[in-house]
């Protein structure tokens, strides 16, 4: 077993011993994780540091499969160290403090501070709750796998209480699930909680016709930006889940109070009692990003930095970023293949500058939209074209994802491989 001191230990040692200035990677997301690896792959020769606040990567598309435990925790929750361990990139746990563009130095919250010579952003966005009073301190997120764990003991407990009560309001606020946001995670989570939680209320001797999911949403439909077949697809199956899903659409939040959800729908305030309420919408810009001196041009309206189609800063062609805090000309979805191949993408144009050659242009190949949409079951749009619904629908998801993970997972991607190597291949040549 490798001793977590060894990435940081020995990295000094050898900067010393050769003097070239690092390249730093702030975030252990996908888009700094592949950075790291495939450097690593390509025998980089530039001493190279990753950066995370935490000790886990955690692969976020398959949370909701370890909340239902489709999976476990070895397959969306690894180590950095222990990724990293003999490929000559060096890991530290710590916190960004401040990024200096100009001087290109990063300073740590450790009192550490490093001169780069070439940066790589990939920090990730931080839940906007939209100055919703309440929000944050009386609603769940649903990010990491604590807040996985977090919620499964807060559902557990709710069900066990309900069947411990009679007084028929107390139970009833108890088996009400509020998921605020209608995007792919408020969906996906709500589809999976719909086919879960009478899995685990029945043996206790609840009625789970009691139970109550309810997910609400602001805008005129779910799944904004997604094809209409897809929408059309998810709401069929929120509503053929063991439980029935209801949706509330074009109802606002206005306020969250302890196990009260205030809303706002055709002009009229309502509340809303719900014991576990879950906050799945809103992604901002991280401070940090936000804190850049940046010159004018250089970002969105939404504060997101601008790049090239290299994925470097139009201003700090030595900096590459991907992920939530940027965008490109021609915006791409942040979604896990997405970050995946930037990572990708960003250690080609890395390994072409340190061997003096120009980067390239990154081709991003989206190869469709993945759900989950209920236990064993989900959808898979490829290539926009074609739809396969239901368990295949889950396989193929399960495939693709596995596919992606940075440990081997040998036997699961063996059982599940050969299902998206040959529709992808297939429907791709049709």
């Amino acid at each position: 077993m490798s001793n977590v001191l060894d990435g940081i230990s020995e990295f000094p040692q050898r900067l010393i011993a050769s003097e070239p200035l690092p390249t730093l990677i702030l975030g252990g997301g996908f888009t700094g994780l592949f950075t790291a690896l495939h450097l690593s792959r390509q025998h980089y020769t530039t001493p190279t540091i990753l950066i995370d606040r935490e000790w886990n990567f955690i692969f976020k598309p398959l949370l909701y499969e370890f909340l239902s435990g489709e999976m476990n925790m070895q397959f969306i929750r690894h180590r950095y160290d222990a990724l990293l361990h003999k490929s000559g990139i060096a890991f530290i746990r710590d916190e960004v403090q401040s990024i200096d563009l100009q001087q290109r130095q990063v300073c740590l919250a450790s009192g550490l501070h490093y001169t780069y010579s070439n940066l790589v952003l990939s920090l990730g966005g931080v839940s906007d709750y939209f100055g919703v009073a309440g929000a944050s301190a009386n609603a769940l997120a649903f990010r990491t796998s604590d807040d996985a764990i977090a919620l499964a003991w807060k559902l557990r407990d709710c069900l066990q209480r309900a069947t411990q009560t009679s007084e028929p309001q107390q139970k009833k606020t108890l088996l009400t699930i509020a998921i605020l946001g209608a995007g792919s995670s408020g969906v996906e989570l709500a589809a999976t909680l719909a086919d879960l939680l009478p899995v685990w209320y029945s043996p206790l001797g609840g009625d789970i016709a009691d139970i109550r999911i309810v997910v609400i949403q602001r805008g005129k439909q779910i799944l904004k930006g997604d094809s209409d077949r897809l929408r059309q697809t998810a709401e069929e199956a929120l509503q053929k889940r063991t439980i029935s899903v209801e949706v509330m659409l074009e109802t606002a939040v206005i306020e969250i109070r302890p196990n009260i959800v205030v809303l706002k729908r055709n002009d009229q305030i309502e509340e809303l009692a719900a014991t576990t309420i879950i906050w799945t919408t809103g992604i901002a810009t991280n401070p940090l990003i936000d804190s850049l001196s940046i010159p004018e041009g250089g970002r969105d309206e939404k504060g997101r930095l601008k790049l090239t189609d290299t994925l470097q800063l139009l201003d700090f062609p030595e900096v590459f970023a991907g992920g939530d805090c940027t965008v490109m000309e021609h915006p791409l979805p942040a979604t896990a293949q997405v970050a995946y191949q930037q990572g990708v993408a960003i250690a080609h144009n890395l390994q072409a500058l340190s061997e003096c050659h120009s980067p390239t242009a990154v081709k991003v190949g989206m190869r469709g939209t993945l759900m989950k949409l209920g236990l064993n079951e989900g959808v898979a749009e490829l290539f926009d074209r074609y739809e396969v619904k239901g368990h295949l629908g889950h396989l193929i998801r399960q495939a693709a994802y596995i596919e992606l993970l940075p440990t081997p997972a040998k036997n699961f991607k063996g059982t599940l491989a050969w299902i998206s190597d040959e529709l992808f291949q297939r429907c791709s040549g049709i």
